[in-house]
């Protein structure tokens, strides 16, 4: 298995672990400066693996789709990151240490509209992500060499495609609230 995506694993625990350990020390621990301090770590994470992937690419390293995974992973971090965040901070908040409001369940135009923000968020992601990607086949020059990347692109345009459809059909047929028993 390619180094990188052991990189990506490791940046994507820490990632989650500055989080955890955020919010433990704001919530429980008291210790806001902390708290935030650790919170503000997390792009730090996007940018080891940014200068990994670049470094090992300078030296000669063919692009293999860890390669590309690393760039769909920061645009995913940076467009996402901060709505993360807030998702588990609300409820970190509410069901560990028992304070705030707990997370409803949006359904209707709510849920579409809402769903519509993330869809807005992907494709931030997938800006990031494809800048990243085109830069990195510029910087090499060698289509013999980047194809992955390339592939990488088209894969995604896909899947955003996808995620275009899901969202334009909560519009046309909106979730609709379960039951309750």
């Amino acid at each position: 298995m390619n180094w990188i995506i052991y990189m990506i694993i490791g940046c994507e625990i820490a990632f989650w672990v500055f989080i955890l350990l955020g919010l433990t020390c704001r919530y429980i621990l008291k210790l806001e400066k902390l708290g935030i301090l650790l919170l503000v770590c997390t792009p730090v994470t996007d940018l080891i693996l940014l200068i990994v992937t670049g470094v090992d690419l300078y030296n000669g390293t063919i692009a293999t789709t860890a390669h590309a995974l690393a760039a769909v992973y920061i645009g995913v971090s940076i467009g996402f990151g901060k709505s993360m965040i807030a998702w588990v901070d609300i409820r970190f908040k509410y069901y560990v240490t028992k304070q705030g409001v707990a997370p409803n369940k949006l359904t209707g135009m709510e849920h579409a509209k809402h769903y519509s923000k993330g869809f807005v968020r992907h494709m931030v992601a997938y800006v990031i992500g494809c800048g990243l990607i085109m830069g990195m086949v510029y910087i090499i020059n060698d289509p013999a060499r980047t194809e992955a990347l390339s592939n990488m692109m088209k894969t995604w345009s896909i899947i955003l495609g996808v995620d275009l459809m899901i969202t334009a059909s909560y519009f046309i047929s909106p979730r609709k609230e379960k039951r309750k028993r």
